[in-house]
């Protein structure tokens, strides 16, 4: 019978979770980062690429003891001149002397899916890194909450684990 039941709520949790729709507004309770490559050519989407990785370790310095979005909003703001020099010397080593903006406000992103979260489109708080014509592809994350951040420490062998498989090998399935 405890098995039947157990059955019972795993398959209304599967059920439950299929149906649920995971759209997300973020607006007002996260900051992203986006980098728009330049172009599309292989040198600028490499470009793009390591813009993100220096930008995002400078951010995570920042902010790595922030505990609130109001918090990361006040240290990004104050440290906005900090972040751009970074870049703007980062460039200049790279030896990649083209134009670029770097700016923190609203931004218009079309729907996305990250990290299995659909996020609508719409205008949303981000730093916003646009190389030379900003014609390329873009990479964007959140950095708050810090799931890029986590993600620029995360180790490979970090071990994730589906809930409902966890409930039906301890309960269903006899070891």
């Amino acid at each position: 019978m405890k098995k039947i039941l157990v059955g019972i709520i795993i398959l209304m949790l599967i059920v439950t979770i299929l149906i649920n729709d995971n759209s997300k507004l973020i607006i007002n309770e996260g900051i992203s980062l986006r980098v728009i490559a330049n172009s599309n050519s292989v040198y600028d989407q490499q470009m793009k690429l390591k813009v993100k990785e220096k930008v995002q370790s400078d951010i995570y310095s920042i902010l790595n003891n922030t505990n609130n979005i109001n918090e990361a909003r006040n240290i990004i703001s104050a440290n906005l001149q900090y972040l751009n020099n970074n870049l703007k010397k980062y460039l200049s080593d790279q030896k990649y002397n083209i134009n670029y903006t770097f700016d923190f406000g609203q931004y218009y992103y079309s729907g996305k899916e990250y990290k299995g979260i659909k996020y609508n489109e719409g205008y949303y708080e981000s730093v916003l890194i646009k190389l030379g014509k900003g014609e390329g592809d873009n990479w964007w994350c959140i950095l708050f909450p810090p799931l890029c951040l986590l993600e620029a420490e995360e180790s490979s062998e970090v071990e994730y684990k589906f809930f409902v498989q966890e409930l039906i090998n301890r309960y269903l399935i006899k070891h």
